[in-house]
């Protein structure tokens, strides 16, 4: 079921990016018609087959081997075997925030990523919690849509910031085209509905529900959530706001509107639910 929806919302999201792209490519005629047809089908591609390289790029995430962080890897191997999914490939990413994310097209390549915070602030009953959970989300087809609506966010969003400057029509001006600017200034919240729209809350309550099943204990998940919100609540990350709903909690990302992004329902009723799992009323 899980997999069915999210491949359908993926299909309709890059279809809506096919659709947008020709929408602002009639402005400029049959010629922009064109353009906006294969900028779009260029985006579609970009979206599905590199979205996972691009959000590990973003992060300047670096593969890590057994030989390098031997008990990680272990973790993530045995999660996976339980969850019985390939065992995915481990990043860690050089951020002080403690946080992590897992992407991906499909269970066969996806990849966990976490920070270096992460990895100093948990404990291992925390991090093996942490870890459940992105499986969670490998297992449940999660991560393709979730790495594609960030591409694709983040590509608007660029287009947003670099249209003021794109003549419109015959004219020869110097200066930027108002009106050009105002269209696609738009984009940016339109990114970030594609994003609501595309990406259930429900996802991270299901994730949840099921990484805390994975680890043997809710409460683990719920007390590395606690530590994890209040963490990210005053540890600036570096990372672009449209991959924001990728990440186990939300990061604080200075100077963006990262809450035009927000895919995560509320920390405290999330710790609530796997209080009440481990207490077998869920």
């Amino acid at each position: 079921m899980f997999r069915f929806v999210n491949n359908l919302k993926t299909v309709m999201l890059l279809g809506a990016i096919m659709g947008l792209a020709l929408f602002v490519g009639q402005f400029w005629g049959t010629g922009g018609l064109v353009i906006g047809f294969c900028l779009g089908g260029l985006m579609n591609l970009i979206a599905y087959f590199f979205s996972d390289k691009i959000a590990l790029a973003s992060m300047h995430a670096q593969q890590v081997t057994r030989d390098e962080a031997p008990e990680l890897i272990d973790m993530v191997a045995d999660l996976a075997n339980r969850a019985g999914l390939p065992v995915p490939r481990v990043y860690i990413c050089p951020e002080e925030a403690p946080n992590a994310f897992a992407t991906g097209r499909n269970p066969s390549n996806a990849a966990v990523a976490v920070t270096e915070g992460l990895l100093r602030s948990m404990n291992q009953q925390e991090l093996r919690a942490v870890l459940a959970h992105e499986i969670a989300h490998v297992r449940h087809r999660d991560i393709l849509i979730s790495s594609v609506a960030a591409t694709m966010a983040g590509a608007i969003t660029m287009l947003a910031r670099l249209a003021w400057f794109i003549p419109m029509g015959s004219r020869d001006d110097d200066g930027p085209n108002p009106l050009a600017g105002l269209i696609m200034l738009i984009l940016a919240p339109l990114a970030a509905i594609l994003i609501q729209a595309a990406i259930s809350r429900s996802r991270e309550y299901n994730a949840d529900g099921y990484g805390g099943e994975l680890c043997g204990d809710p409460r683990d998940l719920a007390s590395a959530l606690q530590r994890l919100h209040a963490n990210n609540q005053r540890i600036p990350m570096h990372a672009s706001p449209s991959h924001a709903n990728m990440f186990i909690v939300q990061p604080l990302i200075p100077g963006g509107l990262v809450s035009l992004f927000s895919s995560h329902p509320p920390a405290e009723k999330r710790i609530q639910r796997l209080m009440e799992q481990a207490a077998g009323r869920l």
